[in-house]
């Protein structure tokens, strides 16, 4: 029981990272929004790249990658505290614990999502913001695509 206590303990650390950022991006709004609004430009990349031509700088479309990032925050931190009342439910039945940890490997892949293919690829990639010195999130995705996927494989350990 005190390996299913310590999986659980992860999957909230997880949880509360995706509650503190939504909460973050919707309290610190204009921040957040000016980071998307200069990825999406491309505005702080190398000078005369070819690659200036997938740049979106349509407020509305900013806004709405920035509102859609949010919500994946948002559903990624409710999925993962459903995952925690399920889990913490029947911790003390092996069978009934592994039956409810799909709920949080689903809220835990939310998250590498966002961070691996949203940041990572769709941001660092797409939109070149690895050639940003200003606008630049990849070593913070990295670190929380890390954690995230270190939780997720110890959730997914067999237990003895």
């Amino acid at each position: 029981m005190m390996i299913r206590l310590c999986k659980i303990s992860l999957v909230a650390t997880i949880a509360a990272f995706f509650i503190l950022v939504g909460f973050g991006n919707i309290i610190d709004y204009g921040t957040n929004l000016a980071f998307v609004q200069h990825v999406l430009a491309m505005d702080t990349i190398f000078p005369g790249s070819n690659l200036t031509w997938r740049a979106i700088t349509n407020p509305r479309l900013v806004t709405l990658a920035y509102w859609s990032i949010i919500g994946w925050e948002i559903m990624s931190a409710a999925i993962l505290v459903y995952a925690i009342l399920r889990l913490t439910a029947c911790c003390g039945d092996r069978q009934r614990f592994a039956q409810a940890k799909p709920i949080a490997v689903l809220g835990l892949t939310c998250g590498l999502l966002l961070y691996g293919l949203g940041i990572t690829v769709i941001g660092g990639e797409w939109f070149a913001m690895w050639q940003s010195k200003t606008w630049n999130g990849l070593d913070s995705a990295a670190r929380f695509m890390l954690l995230d996927g270190l939780v997720l494989l110890a959730l997914l350990a067999p237990e003895a």
